[in-house]
């Protein structure tokens, strides 16, 4: 589970009964950040086959990433970027670059300073991390805009949102507004 620190601003608790459902999140996550036109920093834990990785695909096919969406398992990190229209001339687009971790075989914290990938969390960026709290040092590890931990509960899957400052409370609440816990 995701390790101490401080309070979230917002939670919310969702019921994903099925495939569809977990999709259909990701695709509200990422319409809110093309309409944000910004990037996010999302934390994605639960157990092996929670659906960390379905999300984060869900997240990115919501974004326009057409083509096989590789899971990051053995190569840490999958890149991608995506152009999302800037006004109605759709000539003008923002180039959003997104960055899919699975830090699952991480088996020290350090690892992740010493790959290198602090230069990614720069604010700007969608960086969607799985298996984070194999990454996590308090001084140097970036803080998400959203957490999302995943367990299965029978069928289903159960998700806990959790939002830290203003970007991940927008965020969260674009992802839930149309949900009922």
């Amino acid at each position: 589970m995701p390790k101490a620190g401080p309070a979230p601003q917002a939670t919310a608790v969702l019921l994903l009964p099925d495939a569809a459902a977990t999709d259909a999140l990701g695709g509200r996550i990422a319409a809110w950040i093309r309409g944000a036109r910004r990037g996010l920093t999302v934390h994605l834990s639960g157990d092996l086959g929670a659906g960390k990785t379905s999300l984060a695909r869900a997240v990115l096919r919501g974004l326009g990433v057409t083509g096989r969406i590789k899971s990051p398992t053995f190569t840490l990190l999958e890149p991608y970027v995506v152009q999302i229209p800037t006004d109605l001339d759709i000539r003008q687009n923002l180039s959003l670059y997104c960055y899919h971790f699975d830090f699952y075989r991480f088996t020290d914290p350090r690892e992740w300073l010493d790959a290198g990938f602090r230069e990614y969390f720069d604010g700007q960026s969608l960086c969607l991390v799985e298996w984070p709290e194999r990454a996590a040092l308090s001084e140097h590890w970036p803080a998400p805009d959203l957490r999302i931990s995943l367990e299965v509960a029978g069928p289903s899957r159960r998700a806990l949102l959790e939002a830290f400052g203003a970007t991940g409370s927008a965020c969260l609440a674009a992802a839930v507004s149309s949900v009922r816990a």
